[in-house]
């Protein structure tokens, strides 16, 4: 009779998301292992090596991310709806050093094809639902593009901080994102 697991994977998968905050692509199962307080081969044993894991980490974030989105789209106003969802996309970013590092392993992931695959996966999720999200606001944003469009504009608006903050921080992410988001938003608006 097989034991119960008593560690999950979700401990396992926020462990690695941390250690890749704190060093980058350069961590190791080791400290993976290290930060879930558990021995390597219960990682190993759980994702078979450093890019199972790693394709772990991208299905579940694609499914966090999507999650809190549509948490986000229950908001009364459906522009502040759309706004809040661009914002969350990368809330989890942290400080300018753990978004380099990030940022870092995106690089490497990009490198593989079966990670690249898992990327375009989850930006495909990501518009997808903001696609929702900006049908729900469209009576609302005269001045906005098509559906796909805006959708690709606003993710394009989200790539693009989160690239230039991680490079040239000043203040907080979630801030400049909202502050990027806002002059799009308004100019949709027809508001000067």
């Amino acid at each position: 009779m097989a034991r119960p697991r008593s560690i999950t994977d979700e401990r396992l998968l926020t462990a690695a998301g941390t250690v890749i905050g704190m060093v980058g692509p350069g961590f190791t199962l080791a400290q993976v292992a290290a930060e879930a307080g558990v021995a390597v081969g219960t990682v190993a044993q759980r994702f078979g090596s450093k890019n199972g894991l790693l394709l772990a980490l991208s299905r579940s974030n694609t499914r966090s991310v999507v999650g809190r989105m549509r948490e986000c789209g229950e908001l009364a106003d459906p522009v502040e709806a759309l706004r809040a969802a661009v914002v969350v996309v990368y809330e989890g970013l942290g400080d300018a050093e753990t978004a380099a590092n990030h940022l870092g392993q995106l690089g490497v992931d990009i490198g593989d094809p079966e990670l690249r695959a898992l990327l375009g996966e989850h930006f495909t999720a990501v518009e997808a639902e903001l696609r929702r999200l900006v049908r729900v606001a469209t009576r609302d944003l005269p001045g906005a593009p098509g559906v796909v469009r805006a959708a690709r504009v606003l993710l394009g608006v989200a790539n693009g901080a989160a690239l230039d903050w991680s490079i040239r921080p000043k203040g907080r992410f979630t801030e400049r994102v909202g502050q990027d988001v806002d002059a799009v938003l308004t100019a949709w608006k027809g508001v000067s």
